[in-house]
């Protein structure tokens, strides 16, 4: 995949108003209510996961694959790997 084709994900999960450490607690439930190599968008407002889901991501060796900070919320891509 290019640096500029959109990912489109197969699920979201919407964690806006959600504070740590649910938001992570929510990530690990539902990354594995998808396939493998399918993508999971996540939506939060919790300054903390901008620290926090990179590292879960690195923890439990899923991939990262976009973090983006939209201003009033922060968009992850989580590809499953396992």
């Amino acid at each position: 995949m290019n640096e500029n084709s959109e990912i489109h994900p197969d699920k979201t999960l919407d964690c806006i108003g959600l504070f740590c450490p649910i938001p992570v607690f929510n990530t690990t439930e539902t990354i594995n209510d998808i396939e493998i190599g399918e993508v999971l968008e996540v939506l939060t407002d919790d300054p903390a996961s901008t620290q926090d889901i990179p590292r879960w991501a690195k923890r439990t060796g899923h991939k990262l694959l976009k973090f983006e900070d939209q201003g009033d919320n922060f968009r992850f891509l989580i590809e499953r790997t396992k």
